[in-house]
């Protein structure tokens, strides 16, 4: 994985229009390689549009480690949908035409308790795809819901496990009416680059290399009741597939708990030291640092990527100057801003903010 200290984070949501931007989060953010792979069976014509039509610069298809909010995602992938006539991408040789999605939520809305409606819901799919099917297995108080997929091994056969996971997970945790918190999740493909957004998507137990992807979770779920209204169902697909996408997030893990730590500084404080934040968060440095280890992340990569984050919305959202921006981070030196900024985005700040505003 690329370190964060390294990455290029771009929040291309509505804000950046001019419109009332979203609160920033970093539950609210997607890497740009789900955006490559979105996109990636589209015609030049096709992707120009559907990227204009999220609000995405075409030039951060370049930037791998850069990222969008989830509304752009959203957006992107309501457009791909519209363009192309599939819901899934284009990834399974029968297109999942528009609509298919709500048909399927509709039918597993009326179920009384989550066993049947992730049974229907996985029967429902499998109307839809021929290569990509789900199936649920319950075995000595465990459930796991397996991808079967046919495609060949390669960055499609992986972004098809990706995205029928998390359609079936963001169902699964609506059915529920909580986050389901998954024992595990098995990927039936090597760890990729981007590994550590699954921590924040799915769980930070992860095992790849499996025969197939599967999620892991507590069968006593599946007696719990589903209650939904058709009030409930309308709002859901009203904010889908955003609903899907954001409904599953880890908050809790510890590479989220931190970032919600240093987000809390206010302007002008000294960044806290890993110490002094592992006290606040009940643990000893030596577990929390394995514990991030885990995950994929570190101390340093996080506040880097936290005080990148920051940078970004100052540059583009106010009017103070590059120099307050940089003293209001921490940096007493401006030419250490400078340095700072570069090393994270490729870009001089100054410049980071004409292109923005261009």
């Amino acid at each position: 994985m690329a370190s964060a200290a390294t990455s290029m984070v771009v929040f291309a949501t509505p804000g950046d229009n001019g419109e009332a931007m979203p609160p920033l989060s970093e539950k609210h953010t997607v890497s740009m390689y789900f955006v490559e792979a979105a996109v990636a069976r589209l015609d030049p014509a096709t992707r120009a549009r559907v990227l204009a039509a999220a609000g995405i610069a075409p030039q951060w298809l370049a930037l791998p480690q850069a990222r969008v909010s989830a509304v752009s995602y959203s957006a992107l992938w309501v457009a791909v949908a519209r363009e192309s006539g599939d819901e899934f991408f284009g990834l399974d040789r029968r297109a999942m035409k528009p609509g298919s999605f709500a048909l399927i939520c509709q039918a597993v809305a009326a179920c009384h308790d989550v066993d049947r409606a992730v049974r229907r819901m996985l029967r429902g799919l499998s109307l839809f795809l021929d290569d990509v099917h789900g199936e649920l297995h319950v075995a000595g108080g465990e459930a796991a819901i397996v991808v079967v997929n046919r495609l060949p091994p390669g960055p499609e056969h992986r972004f098809a496990d990706e995205t029928f996971l998390v359609m079936v997970y963001g169902l699964l945790c609506w059915l529920a009416g909580q986050r389901v918190p998954p024992n595990r999740v098995e990927f039936g493909f090597d760890r990729p680059a981007h590994a550590a957004e699954y921590t924040a998507m799915f769980s930070p137990v992860m095992v790849f290399g499996a025969s197939r992807t599967r999620l892991c979770f507590d069968a006593a779920l599946l007696a719990r009741p589903v209650t939904i209204d058709t009030a409930t169902l309308r709002r859901f697909l009203r904010a889908a597939p955003r609903s899907v996408f954001l409904k599953f997030e880890n908050e809790e893990s510890w590479t989220a708990r931190l970032r919600r730590r240093l987000r809390a500084r206010q302007a002008g404080e000294p960044w806290p030291v890993f110490e002094d934040v592992a006290d606040e968060l009940n643990t000893a440095p030596t577990t929390l640092r394995r514990r991030l280890e885990a995950e994929g992340s570190s101390y340093q990569e996080i506040k880097d990527r936290v005080r990148c984050d920051l940078a970004i919305h100052r540059l583009v959202h106010s009017p103070a100057t590059v120099d307050e921006i940089g003293e209001e981070l921490g940096f007493h030196d401006a030419s250490a801003f400078h340095r700072a900024f570069k090393r994270w985005s490729g870009l001089q700040p100054g410049e980071y903010r004409r292109q923005r505003r261009t």
